[in-house]
Formats: C-alpha cells, structure tokens, sequence
C-alpha cells in the first residue's frame, strides 16, 4: 500500500486495532487493558506515530502499572519481511505532573512504507471509569474493535459518543468469569463493540474539547454488589453530592477555614462601605492581588487554604474557594460553582460524575444580580470569567444546588480607527485600537509581559510592514473594568509620487484566511464569547491625486439575529472612509448554521482583500 484509497491525505493508517478489558481474578481485582494496534506509515510525517505514549494515572501511592510491552518495526526488504524489536532498555518513564506518568519509547528503523505494531497490558486499580475507548484518532483507522467483560457484580453506566454507526454492536453472558481470589464466582455481561472504515478526526477552530465529539464508548461505575450481599452505590443524587461536598475536608472544610483567615482583613477593606457591590469589589480586589496561581486547575483544595495562605499560591480551589470564605465573611450572599473547562469536555448532567470537574468559580449575587468570580489572575476584572471556563453550564453547590448557563457579561471587542493624510510627500497619521471584555484582558496580559512600556511598542511594531510607529500612548491599562486603548503615531515608508497608489484600508485586523474551511462540520462553532471587531479608516486624499477606485460595499446578516457584517466606503471633501463591522451576537452556533459562518467569514475576506487605487490628476 503506498497510498489509503478512502484519505489521500493521511500520513499514516492504523489497519487494525483491538483491545479487551476485564478485572482481573486476583484479589486486589484491578482492571486489565489488553492493546494491540498495527499501524501503516505512508508519509514522512507519519513518523511521529513511531514515538509512541502510554498515559499511566498516579493518585498518591496508588499508581496504574504496564505489565509487558510488545513493539516492532516491520519492513519488507530484499524480498522479505525484517522485524525490528524496541530493544527493552531504551522503555523509559517520564513523570508529567502529580496526576499523570507517561511510558514512552520510540520504534526503530521507521520507514515509508513501515508497518508498526505494538501490543502492552496495563493494570489499574482506578475502577471507578472503566478504560474509555476512542474509536477515532487523528490518523484514519481501517477497523477498531473493544471488548468489555464486566463481572455482574459491577455496574456500569455505558455511553456511546461521537457521529460514527457501529459496525458490531454485541452483548452476551460469560458464564462463571470472575472469581477474585479463586472464591465465589459472578458471570460477566459480555460487550464487542467495533467500527470499520474510521475517518481522521481533524480539529478545527472554534471548538471545544474533542472528546465531546470523537466517537467513543464511555462506561462509569454506579454500583458494586459484594458476595456478602451489600451494596455500595457509586452514582448518587445531587442533593446527596452537594451535602457531601459542602461537609468535605478539601471544599466545604476549607471556606469555613477562609472564613476565619480573612475575617479580619474583610473588616479592614469593608469598614467604611455600606454599599454590598463596592463591599466585594474591595475583597475580590485584595484575594486576586494576594495570590499567585501555581497554574494548576481543581475543585478540591490541593495544599488547603491556610497552607496558600502562609504561601500565598495555591491552586485553583485553594485560590477560589478562599474567596468564596472571604466574600462570606462579609455577610456576602455567594456559593462556589463547579466547573468543567473548555479543554476537559461537558460534563455529565443527568447525574454526578465528579471527575468531570476540574475548576470552581463563585458565584455572587447581589439583590437580583449575580457576578460570576475567578481570582486567579491580577488581570481579572470583577465579574469577569476566564475564557477556558466558558463551557456551557456550571453546578452551583450551596443550599440550593443546581445547574445554571455560565453566560459572559462582556464582548470579545475591539475598535480600530485610522486617519491618515499626506505630509511631506508621506502617508501619516494616528491608529487608535480600543480593547474590550476578553480582548482587553488579552491585551494588558501582553502588554505587562514586558518590563517596559518602550518594550512593548516595539515588539508591537515588528509585526507591521506597512508602516512605521513613531510614538505610543495608552489609556486605562489599569482601570480593569474600562477598556484599554492604545493610541500609535503611525508613517507609512511609500511616497506619494507614483501615478498610481495602490492602498489597502486593512492595515491591521484583517482576517488572512477563513478559519471555517471544512465541506462540513458535525459539531458546533464556539467562539465562547460573542464577537465584535469595527474598523474606521479616514484618509485625506493628498490634493495632486483622486480616488479612482473604492472597495465594494457589502452587508450580510446570520438567520435571528445571530450576527453581521456591514463594510462600507465614501468619498466627501476629498476624504475616503470606510467602516469595517463585525457582529457575532451569539457564543455559539449549532452545525446547522456552520454554511452561514462560512459563507460570512468568505464574504469578509474576499471583502478585506480588496485595495483603494488612487490616481495622480
């Protein structure tokens, strides 16, 4: 095989891919995942299937375990087939966080044309998610198949995932299969599961997590039925999760402590403040100022509160649910709110899968007001949410536990004017670019990555080859809940002697390529925040020159108001200006919408392509 037929594309094949898993009979009744894959490389780019990864958990002294590795390289050479083994010394472990180790090693001898094939067992004693199994990768698959005999004594909840049909969809008892420790026995419910003919998954813009969409069999465990006839459930009530958590020594436990560590330093910054608003404004203000993030996400407190407070960093939940006691402190109606972010997928809604979550929030409300709240970053304005917790609902844990839309209060924003005119026999004037909502706290995180402001200008600049920047001024770099605009004395290095000047108005924001180029789209497009981008341009036509030649105006609409975009240009008192707006009203927009964003990104760039021509009298 020298091409795949179905993905003249894909840089390497995977021809068959099986997989079974079961817990074993020993008495500690690990589950066992047995792997075997064969995968075809058919483009230099394939190679880095070669250097091949196993993920293994870590949770304390409590760790996942590969009991054998099988790897080899084939090659037909000389008119045989060599097999190239993974010599067992260079199988290496690499820690990559507290969470996670990685077995790693790299095949020999990898050609074009290689088959590789790898066959390793892994042993968990993290029952609680049975292995999940991804049909889809980012390389096409000619057949995938995963079998799953789980003792009767275990019950799973079983989810299939993603657009792809089934091509075997089997079930069965397998009499007499468990007996942990040579005991009692339990027959196991016996699933095959397998599809044919398996499309790349390809990432594209504007989506969230790919495990949301790729095809996939999920299984979560909610009970256990031991020998001795008790009953341990896994999947409880919301009601029961949310006692639970708030008596937890790692969540409820630790406000209660914020409580106390803050109580005295609430009273300093609230004292003289009647005003509820200006009451949290003062302790969100001091807990995100007080903190450092260590860059870890969480729900659980992880060195606990007191201990980040003697260090003054923590992790997610030991920053935010430090606010939440301090909001409380002051007498503040707020609750925290769990969080799955964009990167880690939906979470479950029917009922609690706790290992979905990864983040908490807080929610405060005010008389009918709510404010969402992430202390995490000095950056952060009040009531603002990052953008990697913008994944749809969030579960709110307090006397009334619920599920409620995370809806962002501000725009991603951004309005650029540019006047020009002709000095000297040179274009010159001022560009003016006002950042709001999650554009501006993009910008002020650029803008204090430098030491100084002169540093931050010039590295600006390097990225215009249209013109020079002469001088630079901002405004609000500190006022975090204003926009913050910046303001360049711009020359452009062309003079104006040609008999012809061609001018593009999009000096700056223009969209390069569409980011939606896909025929199709099967799941849906998440900006995360709506969007809106204007662009103003003015320029004094230089007097021995008159404008020959104007961009077309044009206007688009999505269907009910979903967004726009409007570009118009004029000529009066021999001064060309134009106005560039998109609106994108709505964070997110289903597939069955997806044409409409394409075609109005199209629109856009075939728009912003265009150029002014100017012509010497």
């Amino acid at each position: 095989m020298k091409k795949y037929a179905k993905d003249t594309s894909a840089s390497a094949l995977v021809l068959n891919e099986f997989a079974e898993t079961r817990i074993s009979n020993d008495e500690n009744s690990n589950l066992v995942f047995d792997y075997h894959v064969k995968i075809k490389i058919l483009k230099r780019e394939g190679f880095e299937q070669a250097n091949f990864e196993i993920p293994l958990r870590v949770d304390k002294s409590v760790r996942e375990e590969i009991r054998e590795i099988q790897a080899s390289t084939f090659n037909y050479e000389n008119n045989s087939i060599k097999e190239s083994k993974v010599d067992s010394k260079s199988i290496f472990t690499e820690n990559r966080n507290k969470y996670y180790d990685l077995k790693k090693f790299t095949l020999p001898n990898v050609k074009i044309g290689s088959i590789i094939e790898i066959h390793y067992v892994l042993e968990s004693p993290f029952i609680f998610n049975w292995h999940t199994w991804e049909f889809q990768s980012d390389i096409p698959k000619v057949y995938s198949e995963f079998w799953a005999r789980i003792p009767g004594n275990y019950v799973y909840n079983i989810v299939l995932r993603g657009p792809l049909a089934l091509s075997k969809n089997e079930s069965s008892i397998d009499k007499d299969c468990y007996s942990p420790g040579g005991g009692m026995m339990a027959d196991c419910a016996f699933f095959k599961y397998a599809i044919k003919d398996i499309p790349a998954f390809k990432e594209e813009k504007y989506m969230t997590a790919k495990n949301n969409f790729i095809s996939s069999v999920h299984f979560e465990l909610s009970e256990v039925k031991k020998f001795n006839g008790t009953v341990v459930k896994y999947t409880e009530e919301w009601k029961d999760v949310n006692e639970k958590l708030q008596r937890s020594e790692f969540f409820g436990d630790q406000i209660k402590q914020a409580r106390k560590i803050w109580a005295d330093q609430v009273k300093m910054v609230t004292t003289e403040l009647t005003d509820p608003l200006a009451q949290a404004k003062n302790i969100f203000n001091t807990i995100k100022k007080y903190y450092i993030w260590n860059d870890v996400y969480g729900k659980y407190s992880d060195l606990g509160v007191k201990k980040a407070y003697q260090a003054k960093k923590g992790n997610v939940a030991d920053i935010n649910l430090s606010l939440v006691g301090a909001l409380q402190a002051a007498g503040l109606q707020v609750e925290p709110a769990l969080v799955s972010t964009r990167d880690n997928g939906l979470p479950v809604m029917l009922h609690p899968v706790m290992s979905d979550f990864n983040y908490v929030i807080a929610r405060l409300t005010i008389g009918t007001e709510q404010f969402w709240l992430d202390a995490t970053h000095p950056l952060h304005p009040f009531g603002f949410v990052p953008e990697r917790c913008l994944n749809g609902k969030v579960r709110i844990i307090g006397k009334v536990s619920d599920w409620v839309d995370l809806k962002p209060k501000v725009k991603d924003k951004s309005v650029t004017e540019i006047v020009l005119n002709s000095k000297d026999g040179k274009l010159v004037g001022t560009m003016k670019v006002t950042h709001d909502g999650y554009d501006a706290f993009e910008q002020r995180k650029k803008y204090f990555s430098f030491s100084t402001r002169e540093d931050y200008w010039k590295e600006q600049a390097k990225k215009w080859n249209a013109f020079e920047v002469k001088d630079y001024a901002c405004q609000g770099v500190d006022s975090l809940e204003k926009p913050f605009t910046e303001i360049y004395q711009i020359d452009f290095t062309e003079t104006t002697n040609a008999s012809i000047i061609y001018f593009s108005p999009f000096i700056v924001g223009r969209w390069e390529k569409n980011p939606f180029r896909s025929p199709e789209r099967n799941f849906p497009v998440d900006f995360g925040a709506p969007l809106e981008e204007i662009i103003m341009f003015s320029l004094q036509i230089p007097t021995e020159y008159t404008a020959d030649e104007l961009p077309r105006n044009t206007a688009m609409s999505l269907a009910q108001r979903g967004g726009s975009y409007f570009f118009n240009t004029s000529v009066l008192n021999n001064k060309i200006q134009m106005t560039s707006n998109l609106t994108l009203n709505k964070p997110v927009y289903s597939a069955a919408e997806y044409h409409s964003l394409k075609e109005l990104f199209s629109r856009i760039i075939q728009t912003q392509e265009s150029q002014i021509v100017l012509k010497k009298k």
